[in-house]
């Protein structure tokens, strides 16, 4: 009965959930998803995937996109719109779980003299918060929906803050990317990225790369790892469920509806 349940979101569509007159196109799990299903804990939440699948820009289907997309998917420029959508929200899950472990309220405060400096917005030295790590700084340099005003008042890790809920923190993931690739015109990896997870020779770029290995199939990319590949991020999130409440966890299926992507390819 509790498997069949949590097969509801995975299998179900609704009309609404269309973006320019194509299906929203759920991205392939990562690694570390995978694994955190297996183990009952923090998995990618697949409305994620159409949340920044509706934020990225018409820009970044584009050929204004950086040549070097291509060492994790080489067949980009041939995708059609929605596969270019999906590449960007595996994208950002790698990214997240390479940051964040995809866990939402985690904060770290760096102790490099580079980054240890004070935050112009909370005017305290500076933390890296969220699914993108990213801080409350980034309200001024990049437009993002962060309110220090009000996240000031709650606990530290409360998931009320505007910086730790997922929409704003991907939503500002996504305008920091746009900034780099297209106004600035860098690689999309580059040793200016705002990510370290994105700077070519560091440790953490090392572990960003390794979750890049199951990309959208129409990405054509030579390493895939066959016993993900024909999932999607909605069946891991529902698997997650599964073990979390047999491993003695609680948790409520909203009925979310999902395009199952993997039917595609």
């Amino acid at each position: 009965m509790l498997r069949n349940a949590l097969a509801i979101p995975v299998i179900c569509l609704l009309g609404a959930m269309l973006l320019s007159a194509q299906s929203v196109k759920l991205a392939p799990p990562t690694p570390i998803d995978v694994k955190a299903a297996e183990l009952g804990g923090k998995t990618w939440n697949p409305q994620w995937d159409i949340l920044i699948e509706q934020e990225v820009p018409e820009e970044m289907l584009t050929s204004a996109v950086p040549h070097d997309v291509r060492r994790f998917c080489p067949g980009f420029y041939r995708m059609d719109e929605s596969d270019k959508r999906a590449f960007w929200a595996y994208f950002f899950q790698a990214l997240a779980g390479a940051e964040a472990g995809l866990n939402p309220t985690v904060r770290v405060r760096h102790t490099q003299p580079q980054v240890a400096v004070i935050d112009r917005v909370t005017h305290r030295y500076v933390r890296s918060e969220g699914l993108l790590q990213l801080t409350y700084e980034d309200e001024l340099r990049y437009g993002c929906d962060f309110d220090w005003e009000h996240d000031r008042r709650l606990p530290a890790e409360d998931p009320d803050k505007t910086i730790l809920t997922p929409e704003n923190n991907l939503k500002c993931g996504v305008k920091i990317l746009y900034n780099q690739i297209i106004l600035q015109h860098r690689h999309l990896v580059s040793s200016k990225s705002y990510w370290s997870t994105l700077q070519p020779g560091t440790i953490s770029y090392r572990v960003f790369a390794k979750e890049m290995v199951n990309p959208p199939a129409a990405c054509e990319a030579p390493v895939r790892m066959p016993r993900l590949k024909h999932q999607t991020t909605a069946e891991v999130h529902a698997m997650g469920e599964e073990n979390r409440v047999s491993k003695g966890g609680t948790f409520s299926v909203k009925g979310e509806a999902f395009v199952d992507a993997a039917a595609a390819h």
